[in-house]
């Protein structure tokens, strides 16, 4: 049985932080679908075409077992129910974010008791980054040499437009 994993996300925009959270996620499963998940609590920095663009520039050479996907409504473990996927992926920075997604990952497991969810740790000059920081340093005087530093290429070069 293969191992599918989600990885999700409003990946706005997305950082070197998330691309390193998908290509762990795609060493350790045999399936990664990243889902651009729509938060109505939060306004769109880039438009969904163009995150979802965007993650699919970054996984690109990545040998085919990562897909990109947008859901827009509905609990994301009831998505990865009516795939297939076995685990949900989830990156833990600091204390907060370990909080936040341990309450989530046990409301997920009475919903949806076969898939489990998995933490991973970025490396240290990762923690840090995240995509409501990248947003908050964009147009502030010499915004460019920091960003540049938090997003792929690709990202950067359409944040830069």
């Amino acid at each position: 049985m293969s191992k599918i994993a989600i990885y999700a996300g409003s990946f706005d925009p997305p950082t070197n932080g998330h691309l390193w959270m998908i290509r762990r996620g795609a060493e350790l499963f045999d399936e990664l679908v990243v889902v651009l998940a729509v938060n109505p609590e939060k306004k769109g920095f880039l438009s969904m075409e163009e995150r979802r663009a965007l993650l699919e520039q970054m996984v690109a050479d990545i040998d085919g077992r990562v897909t990109v996907e947008v859901v827009e409504q509905g609990f994301l473990v009831d998505f990865a129910s009516r795939i297939g996927a076995t685990h949900l992926l989830r990156g833990v920075r600091n204390t907060i974010d370990f909080e936040y997604e341990k309450a989530m990952s046990r409301m997920n497991a009475r919903m949806q008791p076969d898939v489990q969810t998995v933490f991973l740790m970025p490396p240290s000059e990762l923690e840090e980054i995240s995509s409501s920081m990248v947003r908050g340093f964009v147009g502030l005087p010499g915004w460019e040499r920091w960003v540049q530093t938090c997003v792929p290429p690709c990202v950067f070069s359409a944040i830069s437009k």
